[in-house]
């Protein structure tokens, strides 16, 4: 009884940002699910491999080349979900990319500030608010997951990035908030330090073992952890859940690791 409430049987699920590392793994994990998947980014390159990964793997799943911020190239996408499959049941947010000017804050460019904030918050917004209006059309509810990032609850250096972020937890909160009317479910991921990618060399694998040693899991997490958090903020075993952020990422924020650009040194 429990378990069928994560089955995800012909439910259409959206995953931006699905070509690579988390949106992969979690559009992988959903597929393993039963959902019928698209995935969705700017490079069809490595969209075609996740879905001749799904497909291979007796899923059913097909892509969609889009910018996540432009808002025109997002309403296409949702047409093309439902030009596909009929119809859309989630939508994961996940899109977003950390980059940053190196400058001082009182030097700081508009056009560098904008664009991480079109980047990683915009697009967001762009996304759940088609996706929303389509599943308000359908008249069943739905569900919408963002992505943020930890460092969206601390300072950091590059700031546009984590103020970016922060919007986009603060974005998930008013949605659950308008949506719930509706049927619509609305959650937010919190990935700390997880790789992206199995590492490409020893070098990698020992700076990334290293690193985990300040988490108090003692490891960084690993992209396709995500999955099964996927799958559950997809599925009616969340069903009593919204407006809510979940942190994934080995204890960093508990015990007190912040990406700031230095490590601190302590006397004991």
């Amino acid at each position: 009884m429990v378990l069928e409430k994560f089955n995800l049987k012909d439910k259409v699920i959206c995953v931006t940002g699905g070509g690579r590392g988390l949106g992969r793994g979690m559009a992988k994990a959903l597929s393993e699910a039963g959902a019928k998947i698209v995935v969705a980014s700017r490079t069809q390159k490595q969209l075609d491999s996740v879905v001749e990964e799904i497909v291979s793997g007796g899923g059913d799943a097909m892509s969609i080349a889009f910018d996540a911020t432009q808002s025109e190239q997002v309403d296409s996408l949702i047409a093309g979900c439902v030009a596909e499959y009929g119809r859309l049941d989630v939508m994961f947010a996940n899109a977003g990319i950390g980059g940053g000017t190196q400058a001082e804050f009182w030097e700081y460019p508009d056009w560098a500030f904008d664009g991480e904030l079109s980047t990683n918050l915009k697009s967001t917004f762009y996304t759940c608010r088609a996706a929303a209006k389509q599943m308000i059309q359908q008249g069943d509810g739905g569900v919408l997951v963002t992505t943020s990032s930890g460092t969206a609850l601390r300072g950091n250096k590059n700031f546009p990035y984590p103020t970016a972020k922060g919007g986009v937890i603060s974005l998930t909160k008013s949605m659950a908030t308008m949506l719930y009317s509706h049927g619509i479910r609305s959650n937010c991921i919190i990935p700390g330090f997880v790789s992206q990618a199995p590492p490409e060399n020893e070098q990698e694998r020992i700076f990334r073992e290293q690193r985990g040693k300040f988490i108090p899991a003692q490891r960084l997490g690993e992209w396709w952890e995500l999955g099964p958090l996927a799958v559950f903020l997809a599925s009616e075993a969340s069903s009593y859940i919204t407006g809510s952020s979940f942190v994934i990422d080995g204890g960093g924020l508990a015990g007190g690791l912040g990406p700031i650009g230095y490590r601190p040194e302590y006397e004991w």
